[in-house]
């Protein structure tokens, strides 16, 4: 699926400004546990995508997508715990929130068109 490529390579690029933000996150702003939490989560949202591709029926990718949606949504409460916190920048919080929310939008689109063709 065109749309499996595209979620895989976005939360692949978005895992890799989370670790960037982080490193310099936690240097600036000797922070380590909200941005921890966001780490994990930032990560793990890829993580499960392609665990969502590897999946063995189309009920597993579904629920391994899931996962990443729950992650993805996690990621966002924490960028705006750090912005609402005045941990980050409003420019900071933009540079995070797009993408991460372009990202569930599409992990929820597929969920969606999944379950219509189970």
């Amino acid at each position: 699926m065109m749309s499996n490529s595209i979620i895989k390579i976005k939360s692949f690029e978005f895992a890799v400004s989370i670790v960037k933000f982080y490193r310099q996150f936690s240097i600036k702003n000797k922070e380590y546990v909200l941005s921890r939490q966001l780490l994990r989560s930032g990560t793990s949202v890829g993580a499960n995508v392609r665990e969502a591709l590897n999946a063995q029926s189309k009920p597993d990718f579904i629920h391994k997508l899931s996962i990443s949606q729950k992650e993805c949504d996690e990621t966002i409460y924490w960028i705006e715990l750090l912005y609402a916190t005045d941990y980050i920048s409003k420019e900071e919080f933009d540079e995070l929130i797009s993408p991460a929310t372009e990202i569930l939008k599409i992990i929820r689109s597929i969920i969606i068109t999944s379950k219509k063709k189970l």
